[in-house]
């Protein structure tokens, strides 16, 4: 299962919150609560919402905790304390300015530094903080551009209508379409390679132009506003940028920036140095940094993308996707009672060999819940991919779900039963599991929570498909 079980029932632990309690307040039975606190189904990220409400309701530092463990692995915590310290704040330093380093990502009308910042502790945490030597500007971009890639590529998410990174992803030839290389590529390592592989001189050279720059500005507030104060205006181009690699490297042993430049003049800047004590204090509390800077780029992505489901699960690269051994027991039980056609072959289906497919896709939901989940054939499954169903399948989608819901009913014990039908009930918004068994109720759930689900899809830009 993922990370929202294993964040659940840290913080459960942690600050000795009952399952009872936290399900009393979430407005579901306990053993709801039980069987993601066992890892035993997950909550959708709608749910995750509701769950870190309740929390804050709770206890805000749990909730704050809950946030930070759910968006970061936690076996790289090491031996950290992670859950001491809120998302919101950094841990405190005798050597660096942290209050000017919390400053980096404010101000942002774009998805640059975010992902500048990101990449760049990507890049640091990938050489083990050996990186006292400098890292140049093209290495970060490819990083920016694979970091990128998934949540407009892959999930196709808007990163804001004034922001380039996403023309500049089309502008080049990745073509992605296995899922096994998507799921499995968690450190980008094939995707930077391909990426490399492009010619990206041109974007390079346009997205180091000021990024690099004006991220580490925070650093020099009072120089720069002292230096304006001495003149009415800029005359030249890159005055500010040039300004910054003044700071940057005169400053370097007082001011302690992030990072300085490898060249005196901006226009001949290539590539950037790590000031060793923040080298130290990124390496001993990476975790800690990494969430905050994911907070930050969740918060931003979610302004861009108001409606749209499971934000967080759609920035950075999917991680293995669970096993669909407990959704396709469910199918197989069903189709071992009874004949089911698919419904985009029309071909019978048989009890064994048969893929379960998502029927809104799994890139656009982020979840393998059954509600959403029906046997097909494996070769339609592969035809299908990453599309949209065309609308023209919607009736025969419901009716195949009420078919297994009507069998399972049937030959499954009430409690088997409830623990399958559950997310049905939940994320369908039907009051009583009974009335899952009714066609009427159960499709006009159905169209109340697939067809806004669909607009959204179609406005991102997922294609409908039709079997041919």
């Amino acid at each position: 299962m993922g990370q929202a079980g294993k964040a659940l029932r840290h913080v459960l632990e942690t600050y000795s919150i009952s399952q009872s309690s936290l399900a009393s307040a979430l407005g579901v039975d306990r053993p709801v609560v039980f069987r993601w606190f066992h890892e035993q189904t997950d909550p959708t990220a709608e749910t995750v919402a509701s769950i870190v409400r309740v929390l804050r309701e709770l206890n805000p530092t749990a909730a704050k905790d809950f946030i930070q463990f759910y968006l970061v692995d936690p076996t790289q915590a090491g031996e950290m304390d992670l859950m001491a310290t809120p998302i919101q704040e950094l841990p405190k330093s005798d050597t660096v300015d942290v209050s000017a380093f919390s400053r980096l990502l404010k101000k942002t009308t774009n998805s640059y530094k975010y992902l500048f910042f990101i990449s760049l502790l990507d890049i640091a945490q990938r050489r083990q903080f050996d990186v006292l030597s400098p890292i140049n500007f093209q290495e970060i971009i490819i990083e920016i551009l694979a970091n990128a890639w998934y949540p407009h590529t892959y999930f196709k998410l808007s990163f804001g209508l004034q922001d380039k990174i996403s023309d500049k992803l089309d502008s080049l030839s990745i073509d992605i379409s296995d899922t096994k290389i998507i799921f499995n590529d968690t450190d980008k390592k094939h995707l930077r390679r391909i990426i490399s592989d492009q010619p990206i001189e041109d974007i390079v050279s346009s997205l180091k132009r000021y990024v690099p720059f004006l991220l580490i500005r925070p650093f020099f507030e009072q120089e720069v506003k002292a230096s304006k104060a001495g003149r009415k205006k800029r005359t030249n181009p890159g005055d500010d940028e040039q300004e910054i690699v003044n700071l940057a490297a005169a400053l370097f042993d007082n001011k302690k920036p992030l990072y300085r430049f490898d060249a005196s003049l901006y226009k001949d800047c290539s590539s950037i140095t790590l000031h060793p004590e923040w080298i130290s204090y990124l390496e001993n509390n990476y975790s800690i940094v990494r969430a905050w800077a994911s907070w930050k780029w969740l918060k931003y992505m979610q302004q861009r993308n108001p409606n749209v489901p499971a934000i967080a699960n759609k920035l950075f690269p999917p991680q293995e996707r669970g096993s669909l051994n407990h959704q396709k027991a469910y199918w197989k039980l069903i189709l071992q009672q009874t004949n089911l056609q698919c419904i985009y072959s029309k071909r019978t289906l048989p009890s064994s060999g048969f893929s379960l497919d998502h029927y809104l896709p799994w890139s656009f939901v982020a979840h393998d819940q059954l509600w959403n989940l029906i046997p097909t054939f494996p070769d339609v499954n592969l035809s299908k991919s990453n599309y949209l169903p065309n609308d023209d399948y919607l009736d025969e989608f419901i009716t195949l779900q009420h078919l297994g819901l009507s069998i399972s009913q049937e030959i499954m014990g009430s409690k088997k039963w409830s623990n399958y039908v559950e997310p049905y009930v939940t994320d369908l918004k039907i009051s009583d599991e009974k009335e899952l068994l009714d066609l009427q109720i159960l499709k006009s759930a159905y169209e109340s929570t697939l067809t806004p689900l669909i607009s959204i899809a179609v406005r991102q830009g997922f294609s409908q498909w039709y079997y041919r």
